[in-house]
């Protein structure tokens, strides 16, 4: 569901994958997830997970299915993120049966998003004195058509 003031999930709660992602991170995430105590309203993500090598994949498979069945956690929040062109992936095809298209959002309305949700209060961090704009924003987004320009 789409809340335009719902917080951005905390280091804690996301792990970037890559080729080098180990079973271990991949399983503390999931333990996270699906562990009594996580209903504090914490959204757990695995972000490229399209990217995870065939053993993590196949590891993240049995620890997410096997905490589902052994849990009593009826509403985990747990966010599989992949590229929809690798349909080589193994987790895409292990999670299919709960594949969900992500929303269609203009990239204006990605952009109000954050701008609103990564801010820093005034006089709190110099870094944020480094942008040209008065807005406080800590973050700053390059896009590029050209990918790996120097951007």
């Amino acid at each position: 569901r789409h809340a335009e003031t719902a917080p951005l999930p905390s280091y804690d709660e996301v792990l970037v994958c890559s080729p080098d992602t180990g079973e271990e991170e991949v399983e503390l995430l999931v333990r996270r997830a699906l562990s009594p105590g996580s209903q504090d309203q914490k959204i757990y993500c695995l972000l490229g997970a399209d990217k995870l090598v065939y053993k993590v994949s196949k590891q993240l498979e049995s620890h997410f299915f096997r905490l589902v069945q052994s849990s009593s956690i009826p509403n985990y929040r747990f966010l599989i993120f992949c590229n929809a062109k690798a349909d080589s992936s193994y987790v895409i095809t292990a999670f299919d049966a709960y594949k969900v298209t992500f929303p269609d959002c203009s990239k204006t309305e990605i952009q109000t998003y954050l701008k609103t949700q990564l801010q820093v209060p005034s006089g709190t961090a110099p870094v944020a004195q480094a942008f040209e704009k008065p807005h406080q924003q800590n973050v700053k987004f390059v896009f590029s058509e050209r990918a790996g320009m120097g951007k």
